[in-house]
């Protein structure tokens, strides 16, 4: 029998150290190395031996060009966020965190999918209470079969006896190998089962779906490698207490990682949002001040966000700064804009930003939108409801120009808003101007101030 020893291996990038370090020497980072109990002579070399059939080198004008063909999810969101669809033979890691509904929104995928045989791969629920989950979302079963097992070589037999077009793991933390003498869902363990279904997956040309658990700091757990090694890595987010969730593209080999899915959480499962703008505003904004609607666009979707903002005074003498959606030192840079360009005096008063919707947007082209709101929030005056806004704030509180305007300003047009507000600058370009609405350019801060509040 083997003996066990103590090792440290580092989360980020799979380093291994007799010896507990501060700041692992492979990568720099910091507390990053994590007990493990590993046989002595126990880990395995198998994966990184040279194949029975090495591939030859080709030069690259030899390779044949041809686009990958997708498979299909008969889910829009989900479709655009990988790209198109499912490429064969990739892997996919959907990460989030407990009770968001990973699990669901696959399994109700993998239903959808009466033409195509797949293998659902359970390491953490039995089959009875995946039964139950199927007849709560209602779809009909088709050829999905059911295995519930963490043994990866267990897994790799069901595989070829099922003969699946698709292959869904749930979860990588619950799987294990026996040629890694470890616990399950240690570094190790997830590093060497994430090398070998990548492994599997391209020989075989079957693509992978796993999903991942994430830690307090909203990481995927386990080592680093492992989003290294994945084709692609969607993030799950969303706040349990709302309705919305939101698919993430982190990474995308096949794709953009600038899209996003949005998601109505059911009864009866995820509902795939077809039009965000519509329910991320609200119909009873109207006398409230505070409040504006600014046009993004993320990824090649363009849709409408409502931007909240709360101006008091500071009651316990240092002013509070808070920011829920949107970056706290973007929001700081836009306040001293305002204090320096525009003469308002926010340094003793309170500022609170809210993103409505769960929303987190990273788009400058909403700057133009908050400071809005901003103002509005001390004046303690209303914005009119049918005008949305365009445009990033610079330093010197010159309103720059954003990319795709046209998009944008069809999305408002389309929405109803008479009036939106872009820079002076995105007017040269503009080659159609839809119906119905009024463009208005404008080049500094001041000149949108005078506009919105006709001051």
């Amino acid at each position: 029998m083997a003996k066990s020893k103590v090792v440290y291996v580092c989360r980020n990038c799979g380093y291994d150290s007799p010896k507990w370090n501060g700041r692992c020497p492979s990568c720099g980072e910091w507390n990053t190395f994590t007990e493990e109990v590993v046989s002595a002579g126990g880990r395995s070399h198998a994966s990184h031996a040279p194949s029975e059939k090495a591939a030859e080198p080709v030069a690259v004008v030899d390779l044949a060009a041809g686009g990958e063909t997708r498979m299909d999810l008969h889910d829009d969101e989900l479709n655009r966020v990988l790209g198109g669809g499912l490429v064969p033979g990739s892997l996919v890691l959907l990460g989030g965190e407990p009770g968001i509904g990973k699990s669901t929104l696959i399994l109700q995928t993998v239903l959808r999918l009466g033409s195509l045989r797949t293998l659902y791969v359970s390491g953490e629920e039995s089959a009875g209470q995946i039964k139950m989950r199927a007849d709560r979302i209602g779809r009909d079963a088709g050829n999905c079969y059911v295995y519930c097992d963490t043994s990866l070589e267990n897994i790799f037999s069901a595989i070829k006896k099922v003969g699946p077009q698709l292959v869904v793991v749930d979860s990588i933390q619950t799987v294990m190998t026996d040629s890694i003498d470890s616990s399950p869902g240690s570094i190790s363990q997830i590093r060497e089962c994430a090398g070998l279904i990548l492994k599997y997956a391209k020989e075989s040309n079957i693509p992978f779906i796993i999903i991942g658990h994430i830690n307090k700091d909203g990481n995927i757990a386990g080592p680093k490698v492992l989003e290294h090694v994945v084709d692609a890595v969607l993030q799950f987010e969303g706040d349990r207490h709302y309705v919305y969730r939101i698919v993430r593209s982190i990474k995308n080999r096949f794709g953009s990682t600038s899209e996003l899915g949005i998601y109505e959480m059911r009864q009866d499962g995820l509902r795939p949002v077809d039009n965000p703008s519509e329910l991320l505003l609200s119909k009873d904004n109207e006398g409230m001040s505070g409040v504006s609607v600014g046009a993004t666009i993320e990824g090649v979707r363009p849709f409408l966000v409502e931007t909240q903002a709360l101006v008091s005074t500071a009651a316990y003498g240092t002013p509070q700064r808070s920011a829920t959606g949107f970056d706290i030192k973007r929001m700081n840079m836009l306040l001293a804009v305002l204090e320096k360009r525009v003469g308002f005096k926010l340094s003793q008063k309170d500022v609170f930003l809210n993103i409505a919707g769960g929303l987190k947007i990273s788009d400058p082209a909403i700057d133009l939108s908050i400071i809005c709101s901003i103002l509005s929030s001390n004046m303690d005056v209303d914005i009119d409801r049918d005008v949305c806004f365009a445009g990033e704030v610079g330093l010197s509180g010159e309103i720059r120009p954003v990319s795709r305007i046209e998009q944008r300003i069809a999305e408002a047009a389309r929405l109803g808003f008479r009036q939106i507000i872009v820079p002076y600058h995105n007017m040269k370009g503009l080659e159609h101007v839809h119906e119905g609405i009024t463009v208005s350019p404008v080049r500094k801060v001041e000149e949108a101030f005078r506009l919105v509040f006709g001051k």
